[in-house]
């Protein structure tokens, strides 16, 4: 058989995706820590991330001028609601400079779950946050598993697949 160049980097590109396709279940080994941080909640005091671990924990970044975000509050109170007795919570950031904002818009649209206020953006940008909404997963761990910027119709249900998985580990 002959054997030339172009049939080697064939070998090697297919050998190369075979390693991707086991990369998963070893990236599992080297989730990163989620950004601690504190910040003023509208009702609860002050909220510490920390504090949640044992909890799975969805955090999501929204602005009161975010016509996706008005779209997923009401969702994501529906999935605090399913899942809040199984230990998850969801911790809703906004981060309009004037919190007064905020306060219009729960005025119309209910929620269970703390709002936490960035008006200085300093959890967005550790998080880096650049696209409204945007939402990330931590496990009971204090890990972060998934970070998702934007939203369109069905992300919510993802989240969901997300959360189960993680409130079984």
């Amino acid at each position: 058989m002959k054997t030339n160049y172009s049939t080697i980097k064939t070998l090697g590109f297919a050998a190369a995706l075979l390693l991707l396709c086991q990369l998963p279940s070893q990236a599992a080994d080297t989730k990163q820590n989620a950004v601690d941080f504190t910040l003023a909640s509208k009702n609860h005091g002050n909220v510490r991330l920390q504090e949640q671990i044992g909890n799975v924990v969805l955090i999501n970044f929204w602005a009161s001028w975010c016509t996706p975000c008005r779209e997923e509050l009401p969702l994501l109170e529906e999935l605090q609601q399913n899942y809040a007795d199984l230990g998850f919570t969801i911790l809703a950031i906004n981060v309009d400079k004037d919190s007064a904002k905020a306060d219009v818009l729960l005025n119309d649209i209910a929620v269970s779950f703390p709002v936490l206020f960035d008006n200085e953006a300093v959890v967005s940008k550790r998080y880096d946050v650049s696209a409204m909404p945007t939402t990330v997963i931590v496990d009971r761990d204090g890990k972060q598993r998934l970070l998702h910027r934007g939203y369109k119709k069905g992300d919510v249900a993802k989240y969901e697949q997300v959360v189960k998985s993680l409130l079984r580990e």
